[in-house]
């Protein structure tokens, strides 16, 4: 693609003034940061600091139009329908379904059309009447646009049906003839009516000939004097030929045919037969193609286009595309003349004229506020195989840069970026790469959205993404004390520290008020304890708890037992695991044997003894301060371990016996 050859609009930012104070900004995900600076500029300085202002510009502004996320909404689902479809069809299949597709993005263009103009229409404001009109405007060239696209590079018409197209086109897009034949039928008397006969023209000059013929057969009916010229009109019109692609008639059969007519046509202008009436004249005139008559019409046609297609119709029926740009800027010279310059509008019809798909596809991204109408378009051109050998300079090709700037505006909605992922998943060389950056950057406002964010990933095996977005959230839960779903996150993210420190935090809790919050959540972590030793220990300490609880107390104070063995419980903690062991001493039965006792005891003599691994802080609390609460509990234990010990030694001794 060439370089861009115009100047970018200016921005102007309500309440800045850059000429005074200069400015700052950064960048952002589809908008930028600008900010008053405390640098003044040398030559207009401004006296006092004032009040700085921070705005943000937006690249795409039409995203927030409640009226356009339909039109973003509804076409995203064609997309993919478009995507997936194509694998599966067979080659002679697919010119019909690109046609459909294309009807399609055109039909849900209409309908936000439609909606914006009972907008306008409805609206009091008046700076909201002015956008909605300016939106409808927008749509309603992207629709005209496109269906001249859909002609010339998707249906490919050619001879004969191309004109049959193009007449269709034009009649879709100019229709005040509509309203104003209406407005004629609804009067007293249509044919005294001042519009009567320019609705009789207009019809003519759209080719609809039934319409013109009903219309003229009124002032047949109410003047006795052009009765027989309209009669003679009213035959011209019936017999005039028009081509059928679907029927039997060759190409030159019907050339000879139209030519038959057309000379018949040019008899009855130069015997005068309608020299006693201007406007059916004037008519007739039309039926020959003569181009100063229907000049005369501009008002009419109101578009170079419209007197391009109807010149052709009475001139060139069989006109062929390699012939059209040639028509199409002979017209536009012709009814442009000297009074005006081309608009961006006929630039952009001219190159689809021209068949210059890249022309078009450039000139629309220059002067449109959003990537919509490139991204799809493209993408559709590009399905009909006529953007293959068109790459880009940085590697990748037409296509899917449009559908990567495309998608990179939805993520900057708020809910709008979920389309966006699936533009990025049929992007096939930088989709992911783009999807990857732009989803980190993604706020986690809440849990439902974060685990939105975090299915997709999962699903395309993002893991990196996963683990990111599970410790973002984790931590976010940390810092609101819910323990509980910051431990479920950092499960999810695998990540073995940041669950041990909520172990920990878990464990602290139960120090602290003699329970444990969120039980579900523990009685059901599975094999996620495995994560890491802390979170193990968290588990099967809950599992004692739950076994204590059923009485089960045999089985309790193995896993008691196992727990201090196996050294993964925090130095802090093993007062209360030994403590947890005093009930079980003072059961009735004896519960812990001889060895098991003694294994208490080591655990016992290993914490007052106080091992290197224990900090200085648990030592001085537990020797040189003199903690009586702590000595107490020593004592208990060493009191009940005896007492457990003895009898565990006489059962034993009584069973041996």
């Amino acid at each position: 693609m060439e370089e861009l050859d115009v100047d970018p609009p200016v921005t102007l930012i309500p309440g800045v003034n850059s000429k005074k104070r200069r400015l700052g900004f950064d960048w952002g995900p589809g908008e930028i940061l600008v900010y008053e600076t405390c640098y003044e500029n040398q030559r207009n300085a401004e006296k006092g600091l004032g009040c700085p202002s921070i705005s943000i510009v937006q690249r795409d502004e039409d995203i927030y139009s409640p009226v356009l996320r339909k039109l973003f909404n509804e076409s995203h689902g064609i997309f993919v329908g478009l995507q997936k479809s194509e694998e599966e069809l067979p080659t002679k299949s697919r010119k019909t379904q690109l046609v459909r597709v294309s009807k399609n993005y055109r039909s849900v263009i209409r309908a936000c059309m439609e909606e914006m103009h009972q907008l306008a229409v409805s609206t009091r404001d008046a700076s909201l009447t002015t956008q909605y009109t300016s939106q409808v405007s927008v749509l309603s060239a992207m629709e005209l646009i496109w269906n001249l696209c859909e002609i010339l590079f998707i249906e490919v018409a050619t001879a004969g049906s191309l004109l049959l197209h193009l007449l269709d086109w034009v009649q879709l897009h100019v229709c005040e003839v509509d309203n104003m034949a209406q407005e004629v039928l609804n009067s007293e008397s249509p044919t005294k009516h001042d519009k009567y006969w320019n609705v009789i023209t207009s019809y003519v000059l759209q080719g609809r000939m039934d319409e013109a013929r009903q219309m003229l057969a009124k002032e047949a009916s109410a003047t006795a004097t052009s009765r027989s010229m309209c009669r003679i009109l009213d035959g011209l019109m019936k017999k005039m030929p028009i081509f059928s692609p679907s029927g039997t008639q060759t190409l030159t059969e019907f050339e000879l045919k139209w030519q038959h007519w057309h000379e018949e046509c040019e008899r009855y202008v130069q015997d005068g037969t309608f020299a006693s009436s201007n406007h059916l004249e004037s008519i007739c005139k039309i039926l020959l193609g003569d181009e100063a008559t229907l000049l005369k019409q501009k008002e009419l046609l109101t578009t170079w286009y419209h007197f391009l297609v109807s010149r052709m119709l009475y001139s060139h029926p069989m006109v062929k595309p390699a012939e059209l740009h040639f028509y199409a800027q002979s017209s536009m010279d012709m009814f442009l003349g000297g009074d005006s310059s081309p608009e961006t509008l006929d630039n952009i019809l001219m190159a689809a004229f021209e068949f210059d798909i890249l022309q078009v596809i450039k000139e629309f991204s220059i002067t449109s506020s959003n990537w919509w109408f490139v991204a799809h378009l493209t993408d559709l051109l590009d399905h009909c195989q006529l953007l293959q050998s068109h790459n880009l300079y940085f590697g990748s090709n037409m296509r899917e840069f449009l559908l990567l700037e495309y998608a990179s505006g939805l993520f900057a909605h708020h809910s709008l970026w979920q389309l966006g992922v699936d533009y990025f998943d049929h992007c096939p060389e930088l989709g992911r790469v783009y999807l990857e950056l732009h989803i980190e950057r993604i706020p986690l406002n809440t849990e439902k959205k974060a685990l939105k964010v975090l299915r997709i990933c999962e699903q395309r095996q993002m893991g990196e993404q996963v683990r990111s977005i599970c410790k973002s959230m984790a931590m976010k839960a940390v810092r609101n004390n819910r323990l509980g779903s910051a431990l479920s996150w950092s499960i999810r993210a695998k990540d073995a520290a940041f669950a041990t420190l909520i172990s920990d935090r878990f464990l602290k809790d139960y120090c602290e008020h003699g329970k444990f919050s969120d039980l579900d959540l523990i009685d059901n972590l599975g094999p996620a304890m495995l994560l890491s030793d802390r979170l193990t220990f968290l588990g099967k300490y809950r599992e004692f708890h739950r076994l204590y609880g059923k009485k089960c107390f045999t089985e309790a104070a193995k896993l008691l037992l196992s727990l201090m063995t196996a050294r993964i419980a925090p130095c802090s903690f093993w007062m209360t695991l030994l403590m947890d062991a005093l009930p079980l001493l003072e059961q009735k039965q004896v519960i812990f044997s001889a060895e098991q006792t003694y294994e208490l005891m080591r655990c016992l003599e290993d914490l007052t003894a106080v091992k290197p691994d224990m900090g200085e802080t648990d030592e001085r609390r537990l020797q040189d301060d003199g903690d009586d609460v702590e000595t107490t509990k020593v004592e208990m234990l060493r009191l009940a371990l005896a007492r457990n010990l003895a009898r565990a030694i006489v059962k034993e001794g009584t069973l041996d016996g």
